[in-house]
């Protein structure tokens, strides 16, 4: 019988306290006219150290300063398209153009899944060549510069355009820079979706600096740009050869054995000695066959990336909690997302002392590896440039270690093409997250061709366009550093 209302209150033992040590804050005392200067805005992001300490920065550089967006400043206008109903339409459709986001502007080679036809309204997507692009909402603060590639696509009202005078890649550079990304993102609003406007922009101080410096720093960019181009034109010219030497027909094209030609969807049927204990109507694909025997009847032989020929190991990291450090103190660590990027946004760095033996045996990046992303999105493929060495990338992409440097470029047009992307993703499984492993890797057929001066061609086509963008990315690191140690940081 309980003789009291209370119920028992078991005394903790002492010995399982977790104690939490607070990190330290980041804090700075703000003057009212601050407040009222930055439009009465009350975010602490408004006001951030980091923030504050690039202001400062800026004030203090040797050169004067104008406003972004005004008549002394470099950008002439600053705007963004409409929100408007968008009429997709397929790929194959006469006249159709490639839509992307403001995360897709970022890639190298931005490959659209979505495609728009140009009409009155549509046309407010355009960019003109030599305009900055900006992401202003959702994540905000990444750029890019519009070169060839960029200007054939329609991009999102999520990028903001900013039109230059003279040397936009000087603005390019200076907002990329940490110091004028970092009092960019302190003029984000919105409690859901962050964004920026044009007018937040206006009033960010940009060094002037003399016209010499702005040429060097411009015609870096657009070098490295142009080189980009250039880069994607050898990649077309591979993958354009690799098709006509095994005859592909587009993949719309390929005549697939259906089990009802006239059925309002696509019906196969599959043998049970044909299962490979998978059930999935997604592994049992007509095309996946269709491509594989079409490449059995046009090359000289069919192996598989597991082969010894092709590939020395494929490797799948294995899932561990991450420690991440401050720049300089570890190995810069990137995603799937960043894959197709040139210079990732948003890196982060890995502790060499939590993750050291992990990251030499597993999650290690080398040049020329071609990497594919095995989880959520799957089959986006990339080769390892040489200003990626010694990086590291996360589990969720897999690594195949080229045999050689006379297959890697080969092996990476095969995979990267519309054919190797089908037979990539047919192993796909999962309910909720889709996922491949090195085992299905391994399984992935491959051509080699029977015109072997071609492979090689092939081969060194990939090769040299990997090295373009090597160059680029050094041009615009030269860039970045003239900005911070001649401009911002000048004494």
């Amino acid at each position: 019988m309980v003789n009291s209302t209370l119920a028992v209150k078991n005394q903790p033992d002492e010995s399982l306290k977790v104690v939490v040590n607070e990190a330290p804050l980041k804090w700075c005392s703000v003057s009212l006219s601050d407040v009222v200067n930055r439009g009465k805005r009350l975010e602490a992001s408004v006001f951030d150290v980091e923030a504050k300490q690039a202001l400062l920065a800026v004030s203090k550089c040797k050169y004067p300063t104008s406003k972004l967006i005004s008549k002394e400043g470099p950008v002439i206008k600053a705007h963004y398209g409409a929100r408007l109903k968008r009429r997709y339409v397929l790929k194959s459709t006469p006249g159709s153009i490639g839509f992307i986001g403001s995360s897709e502007m970022l890639d190298i080679y931005p490959q659209p899944i979505k495609f728009m036809v140009s009409d009155e309204t549509t046309n407010a997507l355009k960019v003109k060549n030599g305009t900055v692009l900006i992401s202003r909402s959702g994540t905000i603060g990444n750029i890019t510069f519009v070169n060839k590639t960029l200007e054939k696509m329609f991009v999102s009202e999520h990028a903001m355009r900013l039109e230059c005078g003279e040397t936009p890649g000087y603005v390019y550079t200076y907002l990329k820079s940490r110091t004028g990304k970092a009092i960019v993102c302190s003029n984000i609003y919105g409690a859901v979706v962050q964004q920026i406007e044009p007018e937040h922009l206006a009033t960010v101080p940009i060094p002037d600096a003399p016209d010499d410096i702005k040429k060097r720093i411009n015609d870096l960019i657009v070098k490295s740009y142009d080189l980009r181009d250039e880069s994607n034109d050898l990649i077309d010219e591979a993958t354009a050869l690799l098709i006509e030497e095994l005859k592909l027909p587009n993949i719309e094209d390929f005549e697939v054995d259906d089990y009802k030609m006239d059925a309002p969807i696509e019906t196969f049927s599959v043998k049970l000695s044909n299962m490979a204990g998978r059930a999935d109507a997604s592994y049992h694909l007509p095309i996946v066959d269709a491509i594989v025997d079409h490449m059995k009847e046009y090359a000289e032989e069919v192996t598989t990336i597991g082969d010894n020929r092709i590939s020395s190991d494929v490797i799948l990291p294995g899932r561990f909690k991450r420690i991440y450090v401050e720049e300089g103190y570890g190995r810069v660590f990137i995603g799937g997302k960043q894959l197709w990027e040139l210079d990732p946004s948003n890196k982060k760095y890995l502790s060499l002392v939590h993750h050291g033996e992990r990251i030499s045996k597993q999650l290690e990046l080398h040049e020329n590896m071609t990497l594919i992303t095995c989880s959520g999105t799957i089959g986006k493929v990339a080769l390892v440039g040489r200003h990626w060495e010694n990086w590291t990338a996360n589990q969720h992409i897999i690594r195949v270690v080229p045999a050689n440097t006379g297959i890697a470029g080969y092996v990476n047009i095969f995979l990267a093409s519309d054919y190797g992307h089908q037979l990539i993703t047919r192993f796909t499984y999962g309910s909720v997250v889709d996922e491949i492993d090195d085992n299905h890797v391994r399984q992935i057929p491959i051509p080699l061709l029977k015109n072997k001066d071609v492979q090689k061609q092939i081969n060194e086509l990939a090769l040299s366009a990997n090295e373009k963008r090597y160059k680029a990315y050094c041009l615009e690191q030269e860039a970045l550093r003239i900005m911070d140690e001649e401009v911002i940081f000048a004494k």
